[in-house]
């Protein structure tokens, strides 16, 4: 009996030190991982918006400040327009870091538009920080806190749970969204929650209190205001992503200034093709001068916009296509028989004289896993909006590319 217990004494030690050796082998270890991805194109411009680019003497430019605006007609060139270096770091179960250095729209060479995008006074390319911040996992259930400058509700990444029209579109390597094209931040500096519900992640939202000012420090009393929530249907076929945003420019007892801007994102994905739509209307109180006769009057300006894509496989793993087009428009109520000429005042993506359509389309090879190679166009066109007495002639911008996107340490 005695030869039993010390027997068993012993298989039960062993046991229990096999269990603590596992347990000790599963335990959590901090660790990181180090990754980026770029894209750039050769790029010939074959015709040229001739409002801003030499052509005709008009001051400036339509479109922004979009990467072909100003580009002289014939030009050529090979460019960068992103490179991304960034580290991820998990901290413990409960914590995480994110950290990512960006360089972004590589103009220079000579271009009308030389001090766009991320170039030094020497002209060389440079980066910035992008994103720097810490996430408080499960803060409460099903939902992680964020501190810091990260992705604002409008392109918020929820890991698997892809929900933004950036994440399902996804060739932000040919072109932005038409939220982001009007320079809604995309990233900024602040405090956020996000989350789905605890037993169903079909739902979720994100919201956010940040500077508005992106990666440069804060400059005025008013912080912006992002919120968005989305749901899931069709087992996850089927999104929809409902996204707003609130921001203060002056605000006293003699003076009001904002602008709120509602978006709806409505996708469709299955295993051969996706399809979507994206509409916004945004309103910029206060930011229009119109010209009268007798003097000037201040309007508030509404634009919107909506865009239409689909994308999709061609053969399995070799060949995709894309396409996708933007309608613009920046002065639903403006009243051109009353005035003779607007100018924005704060938002400079928001000129009230034009009308804007936007056309890419392309095929997507990719060789090896994460590395893309993609023929495309991208054509822009211009259509006065604004009074006839300083109407400018309609024209378009018209780019033929070959892009190249790699990722590395994904």
């Amino acid at each position: 009996m005695k030869k039993f217990n010390y027997t068993l004494l012993i298989v039960s030690a062993l046991f229990m030190s096999a269990s603590s050796a596992k347990a000790q082998d599963t335990e959590f270890k901090p660790h990181g991982q180090l990754w980026g991805y770029a894209f750039g194109d050769y790029a010939f411009k074959a015709h040229s918006d001739s409002v801003g680019s030499g052509a005709v003497p008009y001051s400036k430019g339509r479109g922004g400040s979009n990467q072909y605006t100003n580009m002289p007609q014939n030009t050529s060139m090979f460019q960068f327009r992103r490179i991304y270096l960034g580290y991820n770091y998990e901290i413990s179960p409960k914590f995480s870091a994110e950290f990512l250095l960006a360089a972004e729209d590589d103009f220079n060479a000579g271009l009308d538009n030389q001090s766009a995008g991320d170039v030094l006074q020497n002209g060389k390319f440079s980066p910035y920080v992008k994103l720097a911040n810490i996430r408080w996992k499960n803060i409460f259930k099903g939902s992680d806190l964020v501190f810091g400058q990260s992705n604002t509700p409008a392109f918020a990444k929820q890991g698997k749970n892809t929900q933004t029209s950036e994440e399902v579109w996804s060739y932000r390597s040919i072109e932005r969204t038409v939220t982001d094209i009007r320079r809604t931040p995309s990233f900024d500096m602040g405090i956020k929650l996000e989350g789905t519900l605890p037993k169903n992640d079909n739902y979720g939202y994100v919201l956010m209190v940040g500077n508005g000012t992106s990666a440069k420090p804060e400059t005025d009393m008013f912080k912006w205001f992002y919120g968005d929530i989305f749901a899931k249907f069709m087992d996850k076929k089927l999104v929809l992503d409902l996204y707003a945003d609130y921001q203060r420019y002056v605000w006293t007892p003699t003076w009001h200034d904002d602008r709120q801007m509602t978006k709806l994102f409505v996708a469709y994905t299955v295993p051969k093709f996706t399809i979507g739509m994206e509409y916004y209307m945004n309103r910029i109180m206060a930011d229009c001068i119109a010209t009268r006769s007798g003097g000037k009057d201040t309007i508030t300006s509404k634009a919107n916009s909506l865009s239409l894509f689909v994308r999709g496989r061609i053969t399995k793993d070799k060949w995709g296509f894309f396409a996708r087009y933007d309608m613009y428009t920046p002065s639903a109520n403006l009243n051109n028989g009353l005035y003779s000429a607007y100018s924005e005042q704060k938002v400079s993506q928001y000129d009230p004289n034009n009308n804007e359509s936007f056309l890419t389309l392309g095929l997507d090879y990719t060789p090896i896993k994460n590395v893309h190679i993609m023929p495309n166009i991208w054509y822009n066109t211009y259509k006065n909006a604004g009074p006839a007495s300083t109407a400018k002639p309609d024209d378009n911008d018209m780019v033929y590319r070959l892009t190249f996107y790699y990722i590395y340490g994904k």
